[in-house]
């Protein structure tokens, strides 16, 4: 049985903070008050801020091997770099989930979702070695196979001219199979591992292959991932491809709803923002990789007042090169300062992690069991160091951890009552290790020239105006 006490910490309540004793019995917050009995461990939370955990809500663990020397390319030409040089064996799959999933603790993050690169011929493979990578850490993982069924230069407009694309290595219906399979195998809500239907997004996706995931969502009550109108050219894309927006469209096919959860989401009108709202689908902000691939910025604060759930993910460690969750959190809540100048819709830190916890239960059909410091809730908590020199002097605990540049806060972490961070130390693998073993197996790289970036850049710059 998971129970421990953790005494005398600082949580908050409505618009300030209190001093009390939070219970954890078999997994689950089972009381919060000042002076409780002790159950289980004591744990001192004496100057300690007490938070239910983030979730990374969108990100591509895979992509660390590449961080740092992916050129400065707009999403469409970046793709096409990252996956000339993304050849993936299994134990970089591994490697690269567990530094993720590291980053993403000692951030705040007790979830991760991992929009996961499969090894074309070892897919389930690749799954099975996520998994067993997040299982070890003990993060809680929502491990979304990121499919399409067209090939890469389907996902730029054609413009004027014509364009014949080459057909996907894999039929639509295998695709699918594969899932399900997945599904089968690796679909454990109960022991901290789910499996979600993900298809990267309208730009290389037939309806064919929606359907397939509307289905297998419906009938074996999956939540739904997918990247949504990133970049200019995927909103110019669906009217290519569909006479409207892409919003309209995915509404037309059924695949919103209140456990679909959308990356980015920078290039929807007035009309898409309330079909979201009306279909309860949640919008996972990303404002790094925005900004680091010049998608633009979404209209959070325009979500947010028609009633869209937010929260926020890191995105790939090559389009963010990063997986802190708290730098995410932060651009994220003052980049929209600039985007309207009424300062009373502006994101308060207060909102922000509510974002991060709360925001992110929602999206994933979780808000009954975890994001707040709830009894009954189940115990993802993390614990932060008020004493730590980049967060004082004091003031208010969140708004130093939100707007300041907290380093090594982070002291403790339960998942589900199980304790994998103690004394800002990941405890449940070897990190120093894993340091070792992503130093051996990389080397100091300077600029490459991508092949596939040479064949279709003239055509990007035409259909883009530049």
């Amino acid at each position: 049985m998971l129970s421990f006490t953790i005494q005398n910490v600082l949580i908050a309540i409505s618009d300030d903070y209190a001093t009390v004793d939070v219970q954890v019995v078999d997994g689950k917050i089972a009381a919060i008050s000042p002076n409780l009995q002790v159950i289980g461990t004591a744990i001192d939370g004496k100057n300690k801020l007490l938070l239910p955990g983030f979730f990374n809500a969108h990100t591509h663990s895979s992509e660390m091997w590449q961080r740092g020397i992916m050129s400065t390319f707009p999403l469409e030409l970046w793709l096409a770099e990252l996956y000339d040089f993304a050849p993936l064996d299994p134990e970089q799959v591994y490697l690269s989930a567990l530094g993720t999933a590291v980053e993403t603790l000692l951030s705040g993050g007790t979830s991760v979702v991992d929009h996961l690169v499969l090894i074309p011929g070892l897919e389930l493979e690749t799954i099975a070695i996520a998994a067993r990578a997040y299982r070890e850490v003990g993060i809680r993982a929502f491990i979304a196979p990121l499919i399409q069924d067209e090939s890469l230069s389907a996902g730029i407009p054609s413009g004027e001219s014509t364009q014949s694309h080459e057909p996907y290595f894999r039929s639509t219906a295998a695709t699918l199979e594969i899932i399900e399979e997945a599904v089968r195998q690796f679909h454990r809500p109960d022991e901290g591992v789910s499996i979600l239907v993900a298809p990267t997004g309208i730009q290389l996706c037939t309806d064919a292959l929606f359907a397939g995931c509307i289905e297998l969502s419906d009938r074996y009550n999956l939540c739904r991932h997918s990247h949504l109108l990133e970049t200019r050219a995927q909103e110019k894309l669906a009217q290519e491809k569909y006479g409207c927006t892409a919003v309209e469209h995915l509404k037309k096919i059924g695949f919103l709803s209140d456990r679909t959860t959308l990356a980015h989401c920078v290039w929807l009108n007035d009309a898409d923002i309330a079909i979201l709202a009306e279909t309860q689908s949640t919008v996972v902000h990303n404002p790094l990789s925005n900004l680091r691939l010049g998608s633009g910025i979404a209209p959070i604060l325009k979500y947010r007042q028609a009633g869209v759930n937010v929260t926020f993910g890191c995105d790939g460690a090559s389009s963010n090169d990063s997986q802190d969750l708290l730098e995410a959190i932060k651009i994220g809540s003052i980049l929209h300062n600039v985007t309207d100048s009424d300062y009373q819709h502006w994101i308060t830190p207060r909102q922000a992690v509510e974002m991060a916890s709360l925001g992110g239960a929602k999206g994933f059909n979780l808000a009954d069991q975890l994001g707040s410091l709830t009894v009954g809730k189940q115990a993802d908590l993390v614990l932060y160091d008020l004493t730590n020199l980049s967060l004082l002097p004091r003031t208010d605990p969140i708004g130093l951890l939100v707007l300041g540049r907290p380093s090594n806060v982070v002291d403790s972490i339960w998942v589900n009552g199980k304790q994998i961070v103690t004394n800002h130390q990941v405890t449940t693998i070897n990190v120093d290790e894993l340091r070792q073993e992503l130093f051996n197996r990389s080397q100091w790289q300077t600029k490459r020239k991508s092949e596939t970036v040479a064949q279709i850049e003239a055509h990007y710059r035409t259909v883009m105006d530049l």
